[in-house]
């Protein structure tokens, strides 16, 4: 007996000095001692980042795709410039539809009054943190742009790829407008209705941009039956829209988000015939030719540019390297090549093969005070490379399902990666990617962090959202840096 009690306290006395040879930690907050997991924390993984370049982006698809629309669920148009991140400018290609879809007809003698372009902010409804977490305007609200209308010189509706990289041209102006952005802000219009009184009605946050009415009348109602028959044949005629906007000399700029789903936007014409019912009454006549991406979607598309200049961005992007901070832009800019060069070479250096409670990639922002009037993005994204190349979700953000067979069991969300006003800091569940690395049953053929829309997560940089970070390195000597913090228990077998 006196030697089963010297067994014992041996083997809890090897217990306690092994384990403190590292931080042990208990996995999750606020968690029921009950049930609690508990495992010894190594957070010393080398983690590196590097600042490349992001790829362009579809911004407009096939009927049928991206959850039954043809299009992204918000656009972007404006201009910025930014210390750190340089100048970026973003505009909008559009294509007309027909009123009824099919079948226009103008009516005898029909005379321009006037033509409005209608372009409607994209509000997020909804009281939910995550939805909260968007806006329709990014960067300096007290800017003034000088919104710009043109015609486009080539068809837009016979296009087949939109890529966020692809300039359309367009050469002969239609409208212009200074605003400055208010896009919570509903507005009074006043809309003609044919054998009836005008009426005046609160419409949704927008821009009313007035066109040349002369052009619009030649342009459009000036056109015969069988090109208004259909949208096809109409945008042959009228190629489509282009509207840049640009900051005021001397301000910071932003970028504005609007949205084509809900069929508030139109090019609003206002026009007078002869009466239906009389050939002496003259009708005031409004139609409302949509850009709309519903079933009969007519295509929308965004261009963004990123001139990078002399920023530290640029610097990082000439020359790779080691560098205290890396940086994420969205809308196509800069995301993080992340690599774990030790991680497979971790079970060789503790001798043992390792169970993995939980990991956690964290990623500190290098300095939260430089996020005004640029905020730092609301959420993140990371992903990574198949062989092929191709962007994938993280085992640990691909949970299977019905619809989604071949995701992954053991995926538990939520994955993370929205910011912690708090903490300064986003972290992402990574356990079941990092365990898969370990025993090597994944080949990192790259994992990349970038900048995502707040209210969806993707992998692809769609310009649908604003948000630049400057983010602490795993060598950062401010203690701000990207680490991976690994829970685990040794396996016994």
């Amino acid at each position: 007996m006196k030697f089963s009690k010297l067994d014992l306290l041996t083997l809890l006395i090897s217990l306690f000095l092994f384990s403190s040879c590292k931080d042990s930690s208990t996995i999750g907050l606020d968690v029921s001692p009950a049930t609690r997991i508990e495992g010894i924390l190594l957070d010393t993984v080398t983690v590196t980042s590097n600042t490349v370049l992001d790829e362009p982006a579809a911004t407009f698809f096939s009927a049928g795709t991206s959850g039954g629309f043809a299009g992204l669920p918000r656009y972007p148009l404006g201009q910025m410039t930014d210390p750190i991140f340089g100048a970026t400018t973003a505009s909008l290609a559009m294509s007309v539809g027909l009123p009824s879809g099919t079948g226009f007809t103008v009516g005898q003698n029909a005379v321009i009054d006037s033509a409005v372009l209608v372009l409607p902010y994209q509000v997020t409804a909804g009281s939910t943190a995550a939805l909260s977490l968007f806006t329709p305007f990014y960067g300096d609200s007290t800017t003034t742009f000088n919104i710009n209308v043109s015609q486009l010189d080539a068809n837009l509706y016979a296009q087949s790829k939109f890529m966020s990289n692809t300039v359309y041209a367009a050469t002969t102006q239609l409208g212009a407008l200074s605003i400055q952005p208010k896009p919570t802000t509903p507005i009074k219009v006043t809309r003609v209705i044919t054998d009836a009184p005008d009426t005046v009605y609160n419409a949704v946050p927008q821009i009313r941009i007035k066109l040349n009415a002369a052009m619009i009348q030649s342009k459009i109602l000036a056109l015969d039956s069988a090109t208004l028959s259909t949208n096809s044949n109409l945008n042959a005629a009228f190629k489509g829209l282009k509207v840049t906007a640009t900051a005021a000399s001397g301000k910071p700029g932003g970028i504005m988000f609007f949205e084509f789903r809900t069929g508030n936007s139109n090019l609003e014409i206002y026009y007078k015939r002869k009466s239906t019912s009389t050939t002496k009454t003259i009708d005031t006549v409004f139609a409302s030719f949509p850009i709309s991406l519903g079933t009969t979607a007519t295509p929308v598309a965004a261009t963004v540019t990123h001139d990078y200049g002399t920023t530290p961005v640029a610097a990082q992007l000439k020359t790779p390297g080691k560098y205290q901070t890396t940086y994420l832009q969205a809308m196509s800019g800069v995301r993080n090549l992340i690599t774990f060069p030790y991680l497979k070479n971790l079970k060789a250096s503790l001798g043992t093969k390792l169970v993995i409670n939980k990991a956690e990639l964290v990623i500190d922002i290098n300095d939260p005070a430089d996020s005004i009037p640029f905020k730092i993005p609301p959420r993140l994204s990371l992903y990574r490379l198949d062989i092929a190349k191709q962007r994938q979700n993280l085992p640990d953000n691909n949970p299977a399902s019905q619809s989604n067979p071949s995701g992954d069991p053991r995926a538990v969300l939520p994955f993370g990666g929205y910011y912690d006003n708090t903490k300064k800091s986003y972290t992402f569940v990574v356990t079941n990617y990092i365990q898969d690395l370990i025993d090597g049953k994944t080949v990192d053929y790259g994992t990349y962090l970038a900048p995502t829309a707040a209210t969806e997560f993707n992998v692809f940089p769609y310009p649908t959202s604003g948000g630049r970070a400057v983010i602490g390195s795993f060598i950062n000597q401010n203690n701000r840096r990207i680490r991976l913090n690994i829970y685990y228990v040794k396996d016994p077998n």
